[in-house]
């Protein structure tokens, strides 16, 4: 027998052998690229008053949505195992229809839940109400925020300074943020900071914010709004306060002139703009946007792209 089992080997070619640990491998590829993802700071890395209240919403609502969650998947795994086919001691019973109790437990928990999502959330809606000034901060540093067609406009108006791409902000300073478009909707959201707040063509709104501390935090649109959606970020830096004003007097006497003319070159659409400062910003340049006495970008255009604006190649 052993013979003929060696000629049979023999007469076979070999086969080689699967490891199971080839499945194992890929296993863990896929686990470290999601781990990998989980790694950019993002709303659970609050670095500022807002965002904190934004992560603590975020966690009591799941904490109280885990309340159903949790006991259903015992439940179920319970009920699983209790009435599997083995279990002689488990009760079967046909003719059962209703049971005052349970209807009450079935229908009072959900009902808890609703009521204290529904304060969760009143009481976050008041308390982070983007037009609310911060409660026991200093005066706000003023900042004007434009989303354009692919790039953000930040000007600060009492330095008269503005830049594009790079919003740069004193650390423990509260931000007040007036915001608008110049071209198509847009959403300003900084993770790291807290809420985000729509831009829209000739409307004005308003958004408060600060960061604790010294660091620097992306910023993003989070808004489909054509080609260049995926480019259109930006970095905020907060810097100590000698820092910041050591920026700010280097921006008044660098870069170009920010007025009518250059803002409506700037305004061509133009992907992954590099950051740059502008000086002697006007001063009536924001509100001049909003009220459109100034032209509106183009927005994304129907038809082929142009090339130099679509990282697709137009052909």
């Amino acid at each position: 027998m052993r013979a003929l089992s060696a000629k049979h080997r023999q007469g076979r070619p070999e086969v080689p052998r699967r490891w199971p640990t080839a499945r194992a491998r890929k296993g863990a590829v896929l686990l470290s690229v999601l781990a990998l993802a989980a790694c950019e700071p993002g709303v659970l890395d609050p670095q500022g008053p807002v965002g904190r209240a934004d992560a603590t919403i975020l966690i009591d609502s799941l904490a109280i949505m885990l309340t159903i969650v949790i006991p259903t998947i015992v439940g179920t795994l319970g009920f699983a195992w209790w009435y599997r086919a083995s279990n002689t001691r488990a009760r079967h019973l046909p003719d059962w229809e209703y049971s005052g109790r349970i209807e009450l437990i079935v229908w009072s928990i959900p009902v808890l839940v609703i009521i204290l999502l529904g304060g969760v959330i009143w009481i976050g809606a008041h308390e982070l109400d983007p037009a609310r000034p911060l409660v026991g901060r200093a005066r706000p540093l003023e900042v004007q925020a434009v989303s354009l067609d692919w790039k953000w406009l930040f000007i600060y108006p009492e330095f008269r300074i503005a830049s594009v791409n790079e919003l740069v902000v004193p650390a423990d300073v509260p931000l007040h943020f007036s915001l608008t478009s110049a071209s198509v909707m847009n959403v300003f959201f900084v993770p790291q900071l807290g809420s985000m707040i729509y831009t829209m063509n000739g409307m004005r709104t308003q958004l408060y914010l600060q960061a604790d501390g010294p660091g620097t935090f992306r910023g993003q649109s989070s808004h489909f709004s054509g080609d260049g959606f995926s480019d259109m970020h930006f970095a905020v830096r907060a810097l100590p306060a000698d820092r910041f004003t050591a920026w700010a007097e280097q921006a008044r006497t660098t870069g170009t002139v920010l007025d009518t003319a250059s803002y409506a070159a700037l305004a061509k659409q133009s992907v992954d703009a590099t950051p740059l400062t502008y000086r002697d910003a006007d001063p009536a340049l924001f509100q001049q946007i909003v009220a459109q006495t100034v032209p509106p970008g183009p927005g994304p255009e129907t038809g082929r792209p142009d090339s130099a604006v679509s990282p697709r190649t137009g052909k």
